[in-house]
């Protein structure tokens, strides 16, 4: 099982939304986001996964972390409320770490189990959208475990968006994952 975070960031200030929207609007890098999740299982926060259009991603199960166990998701087949970040400790499959901040946050710092095995780490390096209303969230305490715990493979730029996959050091990385991610950057 190999887990994977991956997010978009504003390179001065690691912003990563204003309330529920992207502060920016590059479409190769919601194209690419896509490409890298399609099929897979995705955990994410309930702002994030409300912020989805139709709530859903393409062929996706996705996992809403939430405190509010109650929560009602819009797909009961594939989508499910997870109240805890200790139960992915053990999850039998890959898993794709996309948002908000407070879920990197806890994937980053809960412990060797949870860390993420890969990071796809994508700095925009332009405007952000002045007009938009909502907390600025940012994932600036995630940067000094990035710094320490992993280490850049590969990096490439598209658009205004630079593009790194990064590895946990010291770590097996389970290669046709790693294969699959660094495919995608290429294209």
């Amino acid at each position: 099982m190999t887990k994977v975070a991956i997010w978009c960031r504003h390179a001065e200030d690691n912003l990563i939304a204003v309330g529920k929207n992207i502060p920016w609007q590059i479409k190769s890098d919601s194209e690419f986001f896509i490409r890298v999740v399609e099929g897979c299982n995705v955990v994410m926060g309930r702002l994030t996964y409300e912020a989805l259009p139709n709530r859903t991603l393409p062929n996706c199960k996705i996992y809403i972390l939430t405190s509010d166990y109650t929560y009602k998701v819009s797909d009961k087949t594939n989508h499910f409320v997870v109240d805890d970040v200790r139960d992915f400790k053990e999850f039998p499959a890959d898993l794709y770490i996309a948002g908000g901040a407070k879920v990197y946050e806890a994937f980053l710092t809960s412990g060797a189990k949870l860390l993420p095995d890969i990071v796809v780490d994508c700095v925009y390096d332009g405007e952000v959208l002045s007009n938009l209303k909502g907390d600025k969230i940012d994932i600036t305490p995630c940067m000094p475990i990035l710094d320490k715990k992993y280490i850049k493979v590969t990096e490439n730029q598209v658009d205004v968006v630079t593009r790194r996959m990064l590895i946990k050091r010291g770590d097996f990385v389970d290669q046709s994952v790693m294969k699959k991610i660094l495919t995608l950057m290429q294209n």
